[in-house]
């Protein structure tokens, strides 16, 4: 296996006394469809966790209700739904006012396959200078098109497994080794600009240029809806001020550990994804104690 230097973890600011909500972000995260509300209410309850001072789901209206049933510390905010209740490609001017006022934007729990995801998640990436996280059907959405990557507006974190990284790259690749694999995806970030998280044993971590692997976590991590959590953490480090490449370490350091928390509590076997969120205030603890 290829070994990388380990790069020290970043820290996040500290909070001064007169801090308001205002300081640490406002957090606007776009997922959801009919089936896979948790997804996107995962995500949103980790941003919340994660320390973000204001977080606002966007989701189609026809899971709206169900969203906001899960967490009464984030916002909701309905979007315009096909029959199946996806996104519907009417959305984009819902989109446009709802993140003009986002410090952060994230994309792609939950979110489903259609042309009208599509024509959204394109839409945020060429256009939202906000940084911009983007995992699941958000990934897999960038990968319908040919050299989807190109054209970013602002800063990038995507946060694919080795299967949607496949897609990104444009081939099944099945038969790549892990090696292989890290190896295109540091040249897929160094190429577009973007900083790559390929997750798995040992989640990789790249700009391009800057690559570590993490040190936390557990195979129960593999679970459903541990990448959502995830991508609501790396959404709350990104409004709090760190970096694209210092909030995507971080996060990933953080999810692990709190996986690996959970995992000493409950075992791997019974972790689930909601754990995570349990175990992420332990988790900064850990690691800023004066936080």
């Amino acid at each position: 296996m290829t070994e990388y230097p380990s790069l020290p973890l970043p820290s996040l600011p500290p909070r001064v006394a007169e801090s308001h909500k205002g300081d640490f972000g406002r957090i606007v995260l776009v997922g959801g469809s009919r089936g896979m509300s948790g997804a996107i209410s995962l995500a949103g309850m980790a941003a919340c966790r994660g320390g973000a001072g204001l977080v606002t789901l966007a989701v189609p209206d026809a899971i709206l209700e169900v969203v906001s049933g899960f967490e009464p510390s984030y916002m909701t905010v309905p979007l315009s739904c096909d029959a199946e209740g996806r996104l519907h490609g009417s959305a984009v001017g819902q989109l446009e006012r709802v993140t003009a006022g986002a410090s952060v934007v994230a994309c792609g729990p939950g979110l489903g396959r259609s042309d009208g995801v599509t024509a959204c998640v394109q839409w945020l990436y060429r256009t939202r200078t906000q940084p911009l996280v983007l995992d699941a059907d958000g990934l897999n959405a960038l990968a319908a098109e040919p050299d989807g990557l190109a054209g970013a507006a602002g800063p990038r974190v995507l946060t694919p497994h080795p299967g949607e990284l496949r897609r990104l790259l444009g081939d099944d690749g099945a038969d790549a080794s892990i090696d292989t694999l890290r190896e295109r995806a540091i040249r897929l970030a160094a190429k577009y600009g973007v900083v790559v998280v390929l997750k798995g044993h040992r989640t990789l971590i790249t700009d391009g240029v800057r690559r570590t692997f993490n040190s936390t976590g557990n195979p129960g991590l593999a679970t459903g809806g541990s990448g959502d959590v995830l991508t609501g953490l790396i959404g709350a480090l990104l409004g709090q001020g760190l970096e694209p490449f210092a909030a995507a370490q971080l996060g990933v350091y953080l999810h692990g550990l709190a996986g690996d928390l959970a995992a000493a509590a409950w075992g791997p076997i019974s972790l689930i994804a909601r754990d995570l969120l349990e175990y992420l205030p332990a988790a900064f603890q850990a690691r800023e104690p004066h936080g």
